[in-house]
């Protein structure tokens, strides 16, 4: 799992993001800026209402509608990868100083689980030779069940209770 970025990289996106917003005449408002900051301080993987709600615990005052345009226009810019684990229901995390990873994700209770494999590399290039394909990107997924059973009913349930405070809040 990721850990937060750090002051040097959170300084550096922040002027990505500001070039991109002026190259493409959208305004540069402080709540875009807390927006893409809350995504560089977070751990692993989130949706919109997690950056929300964690902003609304933390005194921050925006809208849930600005946090899902901003998560747009840093998905466009490249700051931020969407990432759909098999619901329909996005996924974000960041994307600049972050190594290229894959996932494994339990359909019962939703953990997602980061992997690095120098193989898929070699698969990669093996396949642009091949195919006489330049290769840009890839996202691979793994999907199954936990093996500790106990442990994921547990977040299981966990995940429900999450899901009712947001629905309170």
């Amino acid at each position: 799992m990721a850990h937060p970025a750090s002051e040097e990289t959170i300084d550096l996106v922040k002027e990505i993001f500001s070039s991109y917003l002026k190259e493409h005449n959208q305004r540069q408002t402080p709540e875009r800026f807390m927006v893409l900051e809350e995504i560089y301080r977070a751990d692993g993987h989130f949706d919109a209402d997690d950056i929300f709600f964690n902003m609304k615990e933390g005194g921050t005052r925006v809208s849930r509608a600005t946090v899902y345009n901003t998560l747009d226009l840093l998905v466009e810019c490249g700051l931020v990868q969407r990432q759909q684990f098999g619901e329909n229901q996005y996924y974000y995390e960041r994307a600049y100083a972050y190594q290229q990873h894959d996932h494994i994700i339990c359909k019962k209770c939703g953990t997602v689980l980061e992997f690095c494999d120098p193989r898929i590399q070699e698969i990669k290039t093996m396949m642009e030779k091949i195919h006489k394909f330049n290769i840009t990107g890839h996202s691979l997924h793994f999907f199954g069940t936990c093996q500790d059973t106990e442990a994921c009913e547990k977040r299981q349930q966990e995940q429900v209770g999450k899901k009712k405070s947001k629905v309170n809040s």
